[in-house]
């Protein structure tokens, strides 16, 4: 049971309704969330993958990741929310060597895109995703004040 005195406020969002959980003793996270504790209404984000508005899919996997981004902000914008009401991103790759070799690049393409706002996440290695060209998908789901 985690004590009140590990409930944090998150820094990027100064609404009520979420508190960043971090056990005490715990290292600080970097780029991500131990957990957050939210309140209010919620969106969930089905698998958003690096493909534009017409199908197309970028050959660059930090470009895949950009538009993967953009397209979870698209998503959550149809819901009247932003990349601050984010609590949870799920990665899926198909290659954790490219995504590795790549995190410098995929640190600035998510700050250009989410802010400075770390929810929880998880990373998973795929064999492969529906379609073919994608690279990465990621599911969101975000919680909006009551």
């Amino acid at each position: 049971m985690t004590s009140p005195a590990a409930l944090t406020p998150q820094k990027d969002d100064d609404k009520p309704s979420r508190q960043v959980l971090q056990p005490g003793g715990w290292p600080k996270p970097r780029g991500y969330a131990n957990g957050i504790l939210a309140s209010g209404r919620t969106i969930y984000v089905g698998g958003q993958i690096g493909w534009n508005e017409r199908g197309e899919f970028s050959s660059d996997f930090v470009e895949q990741v950009r538009q993967t981004l953009s397209n979870i902000v698209a998503v959550l914008a149809e819901g009247g929310a932003g990349p601050a009401d984010l609590v949870r991103l799920t990665w899926y790759v198909v290659d954790m060597e490219e995504y590795s070799g790549a995190l410098p690049a995929i640190g600035r393409v998510y700050r250009e895109v989410i802010g400075a706002h770390y929810p929880t996440m998880a990373l998973v290695q795929v064999v492969r995703l529906v379609e073919a060209a994608a690279r990465v998908e990621i599911e969101a789901t975000a919680v909006l004040a009551d």
